[in-house]
């Protein structure tokens, strides 16, 4: 399993984060170490000793993916490695991934099995995801500078991301005749709706299948079954960012593509077992 290192200036911020993932993830069993502050965490700052001593303690052989703040977090975390085993400090990946979302989103992954590649494009996704949910605010939505800021980098673009984590900002329908049998349909009993809990839940439980999986939202289920355009997606269903940008409502129906037929029993089983209460096949 991945192990994932949360490095920022304040101990007290970092195990908040850390808290919010283990309140979404509760029986998740990824090694989350917090590496944050200054002369033991009583101080605010970075120590590259207590950075490199977190990431050979999350290593599990797979590799670890380590989520900073700001600032002399990249310096301190860049001169840990140099104290790391050689061995360990090649499995290592630095994510510049928004921290609260970025944690939560790589912890959802890796708690599905994933690699050290799909952690930490989860955790860039998080961007994506946010910004599609702020937009839905339309003239609320802060408006998101040119590219070439330093927000997103001169070379970044939605484009580039979304196709780095498999995700598209498109609405659309799936290229099927609604009756397929890698099709699954879910009626969403949440009240709240598809909000960051569940979703986390049913990223983490589809993460471990070898398919794509793709999720769609429909108002209800005589219009996913009729052809009609879909309200939302597709996005990726192993991401839990993404799956919370659909933007899904109480009773509304929740459509999971799988690539590969032979293993949509199996997401089905996982979807309605993740979180008891929350969703039934529609």
């Amino acid at each position: 399993m991945i192990g994932i290192v949360v490095v920022s200036h304040s101990h007290a911020l970092a195990e908040a984060a850390i808290d919010l993932v283990g309140q979404m993830l509760p029986d998740a069993n990824v090694p989350l170490i917090n590496a944050a502050g200054a002369d033991g965490g009583t101080d605010f700052g970075t120590d590259a000793a207590v950075i490199s001593e977190a990431i050979t303690e999350a290593d599990q052989g797979d590799g670890v993916l380590v989520m900073i703040d700001l600032g002399s977090a990249v310096m301190s975390t860049e001169m840990a490695l140099e104290f790391v085993d050689p061995d360990v400090a090649s499995r290592v990946r630095v994510s510049a991934a928004p921290l609260v979302e970025g944690l939560t989103g790589a912890a959802v992954r890796a708690a599905g099995g994933a690699d050290l590649k799909a952690v930490a494009a989860a955790a860039e996704a998080a961007y994506q995801g946010k910004r599609s949910e702020v937009s839905s605010l339309g003239e609320y939505a802060a408006e998101i500078p040119d590219s070439g800021n330093a927000e997103k980098g001169p070379e970044s673009t939605d484009t580039d991301l979304s196709k780095a984590t498999g995700a598209e900002a498109r609405t659309g329908d799936p290229e099927t005749d609604g009756q397929s049998e890698n099709i699954i349909d879910l009626r969403i009993l949440d009240q709240v709706g598809l909000h960051a809990r569940p979703a986390a839940l049913l990223a983490a439980a589809l993460g471990g299948f070898d398919s794509d999986i793709e999720a769609y939202v429909y108002p209800t289920l005589e219009a996913a079954q009729s052809g009609q355009e879909a309200e939302a997606g597709p996005v990726d269903a192993q991401s839990m960012m993404m799956l919370v940008s659909l933007g899904a409502k109480y009773e509304q129906i929740l459509r999971l593509v799988v690539s590969d037929p032979a293993e949509a029993p199996e997401v089905f089983k996982a979807a309605v077992e993740c979180n008891p209460g929350a969703f039934e096949r529609a």
